[in-house]
């Protein structure tokens, strides 16, 4: 790639995904991928608020333990020896100590290598400032029992670290794409009003934030890639001083990187794509175009950016009661049927007890026989509940404990009083009662948050620009594209052939809502995907799952630089995230239900269509 202002293009591996993700990923980057900064995505909602009650336990916890002891541990004399430099969101809830633990672990390894921390994003000790705010979706106010509460913070502080000398960097809260863009604005001098720049690296992040999902992991054609699951390559994403931007992965690994499983994603959990909102610059996708430049190396161009809003968005957690899940495996004929019967009489067996007891009944309950289709509502395929086996999922919710516990000693029971073939009983002993933690969103002013790097020994405060947006409001509030036309009848010369052999698709949550990512498979299919795949056509295949069934809301945009098309359906996921008690609260399975969508193509268009 070109050079500018002297500067070569700098490569950037993403070795996790999420808290949790493979510990192998960092030394195939760093021994494999000729990298020039290595950098981790660890953080969610959920996991803000696990760490968040482990530093209640212990003032010494609260962030990414693994991150320090295995997986930058074992790397450090390759990371000094190489000069690779380390950004990482693991320091959770509490960077301070994540980075007195990588201090102490380099110490003992003989130094060499410094390490720097951004803080700023905790806001909890400050709750009572923002007690005005009010929640984005529904209006409420801010709960008085928070656990955690957080500013998703931008790139600029990263920068600054690294400006300042140090080689790791740790950060706790703040947007996943933050930890490509920092490294990029350090190393080219990016300004805070460089906007189409600053969204150039955003996209970058975002493609690079979810790991091997870049590189074939969840991509729609998975015959393709199954043969390189053992070994997927982790992402790559080389950018210049202009912005320019190759994505790759380490030559040799599995996987694949083609135009098609980028693509997928950057339509990953995003909203309106000509407003994807992050601190540093509000970021234009639509026109975004993907090339094929040799065997996995996609280049990517198009991204636009304006000014960022005055705000920042907040996500804080709270704990809503408490839940208790288990798990069965019913065999024979109509499994199904029998598994529900059961699952039924457990929880009105209960009930009855609570009520007795003063104790109330359950909050929320959610049965669901895995394995009969369920998750498909009126989609399900003939003879799917008349499955000979299924998996029984009981969650029940209650604000007290003892309720649970009650739940939990009434499960096993059912192995010998109520339907035949039960078996396969999943928890290890009685299911214990959890927390359910849920999550408020919200929007602060960026004014009066002190956001600070401490690299070393030296704290210094890194100010940030406070440009506005030209476009007012905070949300999108107006789709594109999204007129409905309505259907022709089929006709003798019309077939219905399924969507996944017109396009590819791939879908994601944005808190309570989900979005649906699809892709034509051909520039051509625009035309009739943009006739029949309507937001109206959407929401009554998903009614099923939306909050207002057929009056419920999906938007659709369309983004003709990449033909495509991205989805929000609102509310469709059960309140979304950890306090969802659905199989499927993240909407991770949406797009493959979507894909057997049947759509209407000329007969002579059919017999064309690749057999997916």
């Amino acid at each position: 790639m070109r050079e500018q202002a002297g500067k070569a293009a700098l490569r950037i591996g993403c070795a996790s995904a999420f808290w949790g993700d493979t510990h192998t990923a960092a030394a195939q980057l760093v021994e494999r991928g000729d990298i020039d900064v290595l950098v981790f995505d660890y953080l969610s909602e959920i996991t803000m608020s696990i760490m968040a009650a482990k530093r209640m336990k212990s003032p010494d916890d609260g962030y990414a333990t693994d991150f320090v002891e295995h997986v930058i541990g074992p790397l450090l004399p390759q990371l000094k020896a190489r000069g690779i430099k380390v950004v990482a969101n693991a320091g959770g809830v509490n960077p301070l100590a994540c980075k007195a633990a990588l201090e102490a672990l380099i110490a003992k390894s003989g130094g060499g290598l410094t390490v720097g921390a951004v803080v700023g994003d905790d806001l909890l000790p400050r709750r009572r400032d923002y007690v005005d705010c009010s929640e984005l979706d529904t209006g409420k106010p801010l709960p008085n029992n928070l656990v955690s509460m957080n500013a998703y913070l931008g790139a600029f502080p990263i920068a600054a670290a690294l400006d300042a000398g140090a080689d790791i960097v740790v950060t706790g809260r703040c947007v996943d794409s933050a930890v490509v863009l920092g490294p990029l604005i350090q190393r080219f001098g990016w300004h805070t009003d460089d906007y189409d720049r600053l969204a150039a690296g955003s996209l970058a992040g975002h493609l690079l934030e979810c790991g091997a999902q870049m590189t074939g992991g969840n991509f729609t054609d998975w015959q393709q890639i199954a043969d390189g699951y053992v070994d997927m390559g982790f992402p790559i994403a080389e950018v210049d001083a202009a912005g320019a931007m190759i994505v790759t992965k380490p030559a040799g690994t599995g996987g694949a990187v083609t135009p098609h499983t980028v693509l997928e994603q950057m339509l990953y959990e995003i909203g309106d794509p000509q407003a994807y909102r992050l601190p540093d610059v509000i970021c234009d996708f639509t026109q975004v175009q993907l090339r094929s430049v040799g065997r996995d190396r996609v280049a990517v161009s198009g991204a636009r950016g304006r000014a960022p809003s005055a705000f920042y968005k907040v996500s804080a957690t709270y704990p809503d009661g408490m839940r208790c899940a288990a798990l069965f495996m019913i065999g024979g004929d109509n499994a199904a049927a029998k598994g529900r019967a059961s699952a039924n009489a457990i929880v009105e067996k209960v009930r009855r007890q609570l009520l007795a007891a003063g104790l109330g009944d359950f909050s929320g309950v959610d049965i669901h026989c895995i394995g009969a289709e369920e998750s498909y509502g009126p989609h399900a395929r003939p003879g799917a509940a008349a499955t000979r086996e299924v998996v029984v999922k009981i969650v029940t919710q209650h604000r007290n404990p003892k309720a649970l516990k009650l739940f939990a000693r009434e499960i096993a029971q059912a192995a010998t009083g109520m339907a035949p073939g039960f078996t396969g009983y999943f928890n290890a002993g009685r299911p214990e009662p959890s927390m359910i933690p849920r999550l408020f969103s919200t929007l602060v002013p960026k004014r009066g948050i002190e956001i600070a790097i401490v690299v070393g020994e030296r704290r210094q405060l890194v100010p940030i620009a406070d440009a506005v947006s030209s476009n007012g409001s905070e949300e999108s509030t107006a789709p594109t594209a999204t007129s409905d036309v309505a259907h022709e009848p089929a006709t003798a010369d019309t077939q219905r052939v399924p969507l996944r052999r017109l396009a590819l698709a791939r879908s994601g949550d944005k808190g309570d809502h989900a979005n649906i990512g699809v892709i034509a498979r051909r520039a051509d299919f625009m035309p009739l995907l943009r006739r029949e795949l309507t937001a109206a056509v959407v929401r009554d295949y998903f009614a099923h799952v939306l909050a207002g069934g057929r009056q419920g809301r999906v938007d659709r945009w369309e983004l003709p630089g990449s033909h495509s098309f991205n989805f929000l359906l609102h509310h469709a996921l059960g309140g979304g995230g950890a306090c969802s008690l659905r199989t499927d609260p993240q909407g991770k399975a949406f797009a493959q239900m979507l894909l057997d969508l049947p759509v209407p193509v000329d007969a002579a268009l059919a017999a064309q269509l690749p057999d997916c």
